[in-house]
């Protein structure tokens, strides 16, 4: 379907708790943010009726057309450093992949990009070393398609959400003029993606195989509850505050996140400042409040109005105080285009 410029735009992000819309008055920027929505993940009824909402003429197709944001479970997202040397060894990404990233290179669906400006990454010139790896299993991909279509979603466009908010968040730093190297945490049912960016880039990324799920036998244990279902059900419901026992929740992840902010900051001779949780459901948002306790340092709260003026992304006052919740941020982040200077010039290098 061919669009025109009166066309409006469509963004759609799939997370592990909600899918979230949203409607711009122009397919590319410069255009106004006009209605933003969410519903819980996996009601399908729920959806239809939220695109019918964000929707309400129709396209031809029967389909919603939108730019797509996901958090796959096996996406791989990790930043590494090459060996110049061996660039144009046959198999040398393959190592990579194998041994590195414990995954096979052929099953999956991957892009390489400059782990500074999020272009995408030229071998034949080869000019910088550090690279992020990024992608998802090649059958995953074909299950995402198959699900958003039958959900009544046309994907013009599937990022990873990860992708896309690393970007939102480098970004933001840039036009903030924040020199802080900042901790991003998405932490999922059975893993927590881990990454210290800064306003010039993506610095480290590391994969923490514990999530929430690891929390849930801690709770059973520690309020002597019969079973870990029943645990389970209080810890992800908001019926208990369980902002005193944060620290004991908390304990595994924290050694592993100290481990790799004690490395970082050796290795670079920066001190991490600041963390964003962006993945928590609003239940479980006092997990970030946790985490900067226990780290000494302070949760970083990011109004997006701005640093979107600046990409030319106008968002109207009615919903700029729904925007300041981060779970919007990555959906946010999915609209942005680096490629043109933004409004604020003075920022470092562009960002993807």
């Amino acid at each position: 379907m061919l669009f025109s410029q009166k066309t409006k735009g469509f963004f759609v992000e799939l997370n592990d708790h909600a899918v979230m819309l949203a409607r711009t008055s122009a397919v590319v920027g410069p255009f106004t943010v006009e209605d933003m929505r969410e519903c819980p993940q996996g009601d399908a009824a729920a959806l239809e009726e939220a695109i019918r909402l964000i929707q309400p003429k129709k396209a031809p197709s029967g389909y919603l057309h939108a730019t797509v944001g996901v958090f796959p479970a096996k996406r791989l997202v990790r930043r590494h450093t090459l060996e110049m040397k061996r660039i144009k060894e046959a198999g040398y990404l393959a190592e990579i992949c194998t041994q590195q990233f414990r995954i096979e290179q052929e099953k999956f669906s991957l892009a390489i990009l400059n782990a500074v400006d999020g272009s995408d990454y030229d071998f034949s010139k080869a000019a910088q070393k550090d690279v992020m790896f990024c992608g998802l299993p090649g059958e995953e991909v074909v299950t995402l398609q198959n699900h958003l279509l039958a959900s009544g979603i046309y994907p013009e466009r599937l990022e990873l959400g990860s992708v896309a908010m690393l970007g939102g968040v480098v970004d933001c730093l840039a036009f903030s003029k924040s020199k802080t190297p900042t901790l991003v945490l998405e932490i999922g049912a059975d893993a927590t993606h881990s990454f210290i960016v800064s306003s010039t880039g993506v610095d480290a990324s590391r994969p923490i195989p514990q999530g929430l799920d690891a929390m849930v036998p801690i709770v059973q244990k520690e309020l002597g509850l019969k079973d870990e279902e029943s645990a389970r059900k209080l810890f992800y419901s908001n019926t208990f505050d369980f902002t005193g026992m944060g620290p004991l929740l908390i304990k595994r992840l924290l050694k592993e996140l100290q481990s790799s902010i004690g490395f970082y900051e050796v290795q670079t001779g920066q001190s991490v400042g600041q963390v964003l949780c962006t993945q928590l459901s609003p239940k479980l948002a006092w997990l970030d409040a946790a985490i900067a306790s226990a780290l000494g340092i302070s949760s970083l709260k990011l109004d997006p109005a701005p640093w979107l003026q600046s990409r030319h992304i106008a968002l109207p006052e009615a919903l700029a105080k729904n925007a300041q919740d981060i779970r919007w941020f990555g959906l946010l982040s999915l609209m942005a285009h680096y490629h043109s200077a933004p409004a604020h010039a003075a920022v470092p290098e562009e960002k993807t």
